[in-house]
């Protein structure tokens, strides 16, 4: 199944994806309600062409985005460091979410350096509290594609990510969740970033270094992992900060995540100042 948020009005409803249409259903919540509740899935109305349908982030109120750093060995190489030993773990805010077709953006006075990151991210469905590994997916509600959005001049300046990784809009997700029944294995992927249509990441999810089961084992042996957490399993090469010459996003560009079996990220990027 795969299922979107979208904005109905000023309220987010909930969508079944089927070919190029939206159809809602018949339900009172939001993606996170649905996750808990378990709902029969009803049609209810008539079906949106996706092209007129305004899609959130399929997420909105994680408590929790959790995401992996040098997860990709290229990705490492590329960045003259090692693969680490144990997963390299940051958090987003999750003000920094947006959807496809929302705006990337950002003040040229806070950061001139804004890079793109295709990602897996994984979207939680269970309480997770120290799980095995062997039970690790049985946690895994589905999976969707994220832009890791990056100011390096602040990741880098800071020496921790946090706050080049979370301003607000830096978390795009999206178009919509694919449910792990449509995805047997998430390391069996293509995955790529377009920018102005140019690929400048194409990879494939095989190449992770720690895998989803062992990574939701040992996110949650440290933090208990809520229905509706997300965990941005890392980036492949190709990013634009360790390109010669480099690649920042500016203003106008559009930036897509795709991801072989979900779907297309597309984001919009404006700069501003104040």
């Amino acid at each position: 199944m795969k299922i979107a948020q979208y904005f109905d009005k000023n309220r987010i409803r909930l969508g079944i994806v089927e070919e190029n249409a939206l159809i809602p259903i018949e339900f009172d919540g939001d993606m996170i309600d649905f996750i808990l509740q378990k709902p029969e899935v009803s049609p209810s109305g008539d079906s949106i062409p996706m092209d007129r349908a305004r899609l959130a982030a399929p997420v909105t109120r994680p408590t929790k985005i959790i995401a992996l750093g040098l997860n990709y060995p290229d990705h490492a190489v590329e960045g003259k460091a090692q693969v680490p030993e144990a997963p390299l773990i940051f958090a987003k805010f999750p003000n920094s979410l947006i959807g496809s077709g929302q705006t990337i953006a950002w003040n040229r006075n806070i950061t001139k350096k804004v890079d793109y990151e295709a990602e897996l991210a994984v979207v939680i469905g269970e309480k997770a509290c120290d799980i095995p590994e062997a039970r690790a997916m049985e946690a895994v509600f589905g999976y969707t594609c994220a832009n890791d959005v990056s100011a390096r001049d602040l990741q880098f300046g800071d020496k921790q990510w946090v706050r080049g990784k979370s301003l607000d809009t830096f978390c795009p997700l999206g178009p919509w969740i694919v449910t792990k029944d449509e995805i047997p294995d998430p390391h069996d992927l293509k995955i790529y970033c377009h920018l102005n249509d140019q690929t400048l990441q194409d990879s494939h999810t095989g190449e992770m270094f720690f895998k989803v089961p062992f990574l939701v084992s040992f996110l949650s042996r440290h933090f208990t992992l809520m229905p509706g957490d997300l965990i941005l399993t890392g980036t492949p090469s190709g990013v634009g900060v360790f390109r010669t010459p480099r690649i920042y996003l500016k203003d106008g560009d559009e930036v897509v995540v795709e991801i072989e079996g979900i779907g297309r990220l597309v984001n919009r990027c404006r700069t501003f100042e104040r």
